[in-house]
């Protein structure tokens, strides 16, 4: 299985950008929830999480998602998924998800749709 591998940046819009590649799976998903948690620390809130090169989602990263997902409603943030694979949005739609999560096919739709929502 491909690790994880996380990278984030700031948008002018003052959103954090995370990008991720591998799998997301019982091993590697604590890794994303302590990104997670050290950027909510800071009073982070408005993510935009491209999805692209993920293959694959186990139900513990399907846990950090709606972990954020909470914490960010709870502080008047948002949290936008772009262009999940197959597999990643199939695992998504079974469990509901789609319906509760912002999800996108590129970072310039979801920088319009953050920028007008937050």
């Amino acid at each position: 299985m491909a690790e994880l591998q996380i990278k984030s940046r700031k948008s002018q819009a003052d959103v954090t950008i995370l990008t991720l590649d591998g799998f997301i799976d019982a091993y590697s998903y604590s890794d994303l929830e302590k990104t997670f948690k050290q950027f909510t620390r800071q009073q982070i809130f408005k993510f935009i999480i491209d999805l692209t090169g993920v293959d694959y989602i186990s139900s513990a990263g399907v846990g950090v998602f709606i972990n954020l997902f909470r914490v960010t409603e709870e502080n008047n943030g948002r949290m936008i998924l772009i262009n999940p694979q197959p597999k990643v949005k199939e695992v998504l739609t079974l469990l509901g998800l789609t319906q509760l999560f912002t999800i996108v096919k590129n970072k310039r739709d979801a920088l319009k749709t953050i920028e007008s929502t937050v």
